[in-house]
């Protein structure tokens, strides 16, 4: 196009200089287009059936062709200079707010994006350029879901892309005519100096139709002839001037109910508040609407969610992104999930802004965010005292922590969450926290409560972020005051858990494990260090803690020693055809196949993974599994590879677990008298707890033979206790054995369900086996058998 415009003004032109007649053609082009105001009688002729588009493609491939035929780079041709000494921008940007002729404001906006694309020119530091942008953006802007959209938002990405080649333009932008008296462009020619003149200028703008049957003078330009028959505009010189107005476009693009236009106009914001310098990075939080905006508006997404929605819909709907916000068509349909994927997709574009944004902007968004949104209208719902209030905003809270991935706005969601950092808590405490109402709906009256609020203190947990664990649970174990003071270390079973003299570990509970009624146990866990069992004890004791009578699983279970044996073996050696499907790598069967502690291969430890069962072995992998990742997020915290050492000759002070683990160890002293969806809900967060590779929690958690302080329980007695209970109900339920097994066949599927005698009490038994066989799984992943180190020991050379 370009090149035969060229060859057809050379040849119009003959001799004569070519620069002179692209002046001439530029001028004559834009007479015609202010000829037409002046000429035409029909106010209802669409745009696109006038000259108008054509003139103004000419004159784009005029000021592109003048521009390559320059001999020095950085120098304006006359028609640039003429584009911008006479104001045609603003000129266009008049004609396109009176909308005549009807689709002129399409045409405008397309002529500024092609000139501000195609000229390579710095334009935007001209005042004759960005005043007309700025008065095209408010133009814009100010009608939702308008038929300019698509343009619209190809004019905000082309101020975008040119404000991402040169930072300092956002600066132009976003302060407009300010910014001239302090600071002048750099790249300013001498050829354009007569548009520095204009910036004294009181460029008053004009709209509305022409007067018909004026007459142009041939000494005036077009666009000046067509300002003299223009009435001014009631709007000042400085309208809008400090305005934001490429943000607040842009904000109103991301609403369009188009998704194309919004997902631009998302990408085009988020390049803004990535690429801005401090200077303008200030001034977008400061002087600009911009972080009260975007925080506005999650806030109305969320106000817009039907009062009414199920938390399993909200925890089933995951996914969401802000760049495909909708969820997909397949899935099964409820009513509110596209107020719900609007509000948690917007939730996300937040979360990204953020995370990419310059600091100045993030920490202002952040903050901006978890003031509106979650004091300001979460925090409310989350202390109402209506059930559904609860209910509906801590499951969506739940879901924001699941989409959460910024560390800024994580803090903010944190410190919202758990306050400043805390100090070990007293028994008598009752604080008056967010917090504190939180870790009590853990134990309300309405079990659906507390299971929403579980799942979102599990949430929490899996977040990098050492405040989360320090003040839920390491802050009371600091010191461990747990353990008895005045005493050694334990030497043998006697001194740590006194199980003879409870009446309920009289009969033949353990005696599968080496225990009998009539004689004490016969030798202590061996012990790598103070305070560390040896592995091998950890799971010894949590496999033999439920009774042969309370326990299910063995009779579902086809595969048992010999197969474990034998895939562990294939695994070593290569073989891939096992006929169990181990998920393990190299160093965990490793760890099964060798026992330090006997000082030969055997498969010692492997008996005890193999009681777990079959359909718990990929479980053991997924244990695994998140033990890695949960090391990998907590090796930046610096823990300790063991436990503090007891200062023997300190008085014993109290020891209260904290608020949180208080709620915990309740809930699970009643395992046998609660629903099963909540028992199944507290032995997860406790698993997730166990998982954390702290020593202190380790010991609190995972060891049984911990020298408890006079008092104090730890999660192996509060299990001690439940067995009991359970050993004396066992005797109030007629065919208990054939009734448990009928019970965990429903929970598995395999027969019809069916309401049964004692049926709360015959799932927690269920539950409860497999909490501990969870414990003594978690137990093996973590540490290798000799002991609870962190790292896994390779067998000797020769061994297998």
């Amino acid at each position: 196009m370009l090149s035969r415009l060229g060859a057809l003004l050379q040849e119009a032109v003959g001799a004569r200089e070519p620069s002179i007649d692209l002046l001439q053609a530029f001028v004559e082009h834009w007479k015609g287009v202010t000829h037409y105001y002046i000429e035409s009688t029909d106010e209802n002729t669409p745009v696109k059936k006038t000259d108008i588009p054509w003139r103004l493609r000419q004159m784009l491939d005029i000021l592109v062709y003048e521009e390559r035929q320059q001999v020095a780079a950085g120098e304006a041709g006359p028609c640039l200079e003429y584009l911008l000494q006479h104001r045609i921008l603003e000129t266009l940007c008049t004609l396109g707010k009176a909308e005549y002729p009807p689709g002129m404001r399409q045409q405008v906006f397309q002529f500024f994006s092609k000139v501000l694309a195609q000229v390579q020119h710095p334009l935007l530091h001209y005042l004759s350029v960005h005043r007309p942008v700025q008065k095209l953006l408010r133009l814009g802007g100010s009608v939702p879901g308008s038929l300019t959209e698509k343009e619209e938002v190809q004019f905000t990405s082309v101020l975008c892309s040119k404000i991402q080649q040169d930072p300092e333009l956002l600066t132009y932008i976003l302060e407009g005519k300010k910014i001239i008296s302090r600071k002048k462009a750099p790249r300013e020619s001498t050829a354009l100096s007569k548009d520095s003149a204009c910036h004294t200028d009181k460029d008053h703008f004009h709209s509305s139709a022409p007067d018909k049957g004026s007459q142009l003078d041939g000494e005036h330009c077009g666009a000046q002839a067509l300002n003299s028959h223009l009435p001014a505009e009631t709007e000042g010189p400085d309208s809008g001037t400090g305005e934001s107005t490429l943000i607040t476009s842009l904000l109103g693009l991301c609403k369009s109910k188009k998704s194309r236009v919004a997902l631009k106009a998302q990408e085009n914001l988020l390049l803004l508040v990535s690429v801005a310098s401090p200077a303008a990075a200030t001034y977008l939080v400061q002087s600009s609407p911009c972080c009260m905006a975007i925080a506005e508006h999650l806030c109305q997404l969320y106000r817009s969610l039907p009062a009414f929605l199920d938390p399993a819909d909200i925890a089933a709907l995951e996914g969401i992104s802000w760049r495909l916000p909708s969820a997909p068509s397949d899935e099964a349909s409820f009513p509110g999930k596209e107020a719900l994927a609007a509000f948690l997709g917007w939730f996300d574009y937040c979360d990204h802004l953020i995370t990419e944004a310059h600091a100045v902007v993030a920490d202002t968004l952040a903050k901006t965010v978890a003031e509106k949104l979650f004091v300001e209208t979460l925090q409310p719902q989350l202390l109402h005292v209506s059930e559904q209030s609860i209910l509906t905003s801590t499951a969506l809270l739940t879901a924001m922590l699941r989409q959460l991935r910024s560390p800024v706005l994580l803090q903010e969601a944190v410190a919202f969450l758990l306050g400043p950092d805390q100090q070990p808590a007293a028994l008598e405490d009752n604080p008056r926290t967010l917090c504190s109402h939180l870790i009590r709906h853990c134990d309300h009256l309405s079990d659906e409560i507390s299971i929403a609020t579980l799942r979102l203190f599990e949430e929490l947990l899996q977040k990098p972020h050492e405040q989360v664990i320090r003040d839920l649970v390491l802050c009371n174990l600091d010191g461990r005051l747990y353990v008895a003071r005045g005493s050694p270390e334990p030497e043998s079973y006697e001194d740590t858990l006194d199980l003879e003299e409870d009446p309920y570990f009289t009969d033949d509970g353990f005696l599968d494990c080496g225990f009998s009624p009539s004689a004490k146990p016969r030798t202590a866990p061996p012990t790598s260090a103070p305070g560390k069992t040896a592995v091998t004890e950890i799971v010894n004791s949590f496999l033999c803690l439920v009774p042969e009578e309370a326990k299910t699983s063995a009779f579902l279970e086809e595969t048992g020693y010999d197969t474990y044996v034998h895939d562990a073996y294939g695994l070593v050696s290569g073989n891939s055809a096992v006929s169990t499907p181990l998920v393990l790598p190299r160093p965990w069967v490793d760890k099964l196949l060798w026992c330090p502690a006997q000082g030969a291969p055997g498969p010692s430890l492997l008996h005890w993974v193999s009681r777990l069962g079959p359909s718990t072995v990929p479980q053991l992998s997924s244990f695994l599994l998140q033990f890695q990742e949960c090391s990998s997020r907590v090796a930046p915290w610096g823990w300790p590879l063991g436990p503090a050492p007891l200062d023997l000759h300190e008085p014993e002070r109290p020891f209260f677990e904290g608020p949180f683990l208080q709620v915990l160890f309740d809930r699970m002293a009643r395992i046998l008298d609660q629903p099963y969806s909540l028992n199944l809900q507290v032995t997860s967060v406790l698993s997730r707890l166990a998982l954390f590779p702290h020593p202190h929690i380790h010991e609190y958690l995972l060891d049984p033979y911990i020298n408890l302080a006079p008092g104090c329980r730890s999660l192996f007695s509060v299990l001690v206790r439940v067995i009991g209970d359970l050993m004396q109900r066992i005797q109030r339920v007629p065919q208990f054995p054939g009734k448990l097994l009928l019970v965990r066949k429903q929970l598995m599927g395999q027969v019809p369900g069916e309401q049964l005698d004692h049926q709360i009490l015959l799932q927690g038994v269920v539950v409860l086996e497999e909490f501990c066989k969870e414990l003594a799984a978690i137990a093996f992943v973590k540490f290798p058998p000799h002991g609870p180190q962190l790292n896994l020991s390779p067998p000797p050379e020769g061994q297998v």
